[in-house]
Formats: structure tokens, sequence, C-alpha cells
């Protein structure tokens, strides 16, 4: 499978900024940034490519998930899959509570175990989106900051210096 973004039409794809290509193609450069490694870096590249749950559409259905492996590599899809699974609503207030190894599966609807490895990399993946999307609006920014302040502290203890210090950074 060519998991091109262009191919796929993430180019012609709307985001909050401009397209969800650029928008994957900036959240990847800034897990480089924090130095994550060569998996979570691919899957920053593809993360919303079956869906999030704050964006409507997606660029590949979940039967796509064998060839997007294929194509990316086993891990950075499996990450690339619990980023688009996560029912925020009900995932992103557990984290930093003794519940925030019950993961919440937007999908099924049902609560799962994430391992403290995948809690990491769902955390690091996070900050790099919602910090993308920080420095790149400053609307954005204004509105989500509260919120993004209350979130990076929630995962403190799971993400990079790197990450914590450019997201505490970028919102001031």
């Amino acid at each position: 499978m060519n998991l091109d973004l262009h191919t796929l039409g993430a180019h012609d794809f709307p985001h909050v900024v401009d397209s969800l290509a650029a928008h994957l193609e900036r959240t990847e450069a800034w897990l480089r940034r924090f130095g994550a490694r060569e998996a979570l870096c691919r899957a920053g590249r593809h993360h919303a490519i079956y869906g999030t749950a704050g964006i409507a559409g997606k660029l590949l259905a979940l039967s796509a998930r064998r060839a997007v492996a294929a194509a990316i590599g086993d891990e950075a899809e499996a990450i690339v899959y619990l980023y688009a699974a996560s029912d925020r609503d009900r995932f992103h207030p557990r984290i930093g509570t003794r519940d925030e190894c019950a993961f919440a599966d937007r999908f099924d609807g049902c609560d799962h175990p994430i391992s403290g490895t995948m809690l990491r990399d769902f955390c690091e993946l996070t900050l790099a989106n919602e910090l993308e999307l920080a420095s790149s609006s400053a609307a954005f920014r204004r509105k989500h900051r509260d919120d993004l302040l209350a979130l990076t502290e929630r995962m403190h203890a799971y993400v990079s210096v790197a990450a914590y210090a450019a997201m505490r950074e970028t919102l001031g």
C-alpha cells in the first residue's frame, strides 16, 4: 500500500489551519524535534489516517490496518490505531489518575488495558498533535489554552522533557 499523504488525499482534506497533510507532516516534525524513536515519528505522520474523535472523516478504513502495518511497521501502526481509537472525552481525563490504564476505545465503546509504553507513546503523540495546532493557530491557542495546559500537566510524567517544555513555552 502506498501511504504517500498526497496519494491518500490528505492534501485535499481540510484541517484546522490548512490541510490534513500539512498537519501530519508538522506533527511528525515535532516528534523528531523531541527525539522520538522512528516508529513514533512514523505514527505521527499517519496518526489521523483512520480518523480521530476530533476529525470528521478518514483517509482509510480500519480494514486497511494490515496494509498500513506492512507500509509503516507494526509498532507505528499500533500507535496510529490507538490514537484514532481514543475516546478523548473519556480517556484524556483519566490520564494522571489511577484509572489511566483503562483506555477508552471509541470504535467499540469499551475500555481496554493500555501498557505503560503505549500510554507514553499516546501522550507524546497527543502533545505533538496539540502543539502543532497551538503553534500554527493563535485562535486555536487562545480558545484551548487552559484545557491544553491541564492536559499537558496530566501527561507530564509520560512525555519527554522536550515535549513538555515546548508545550509550556507555546502556551505561555
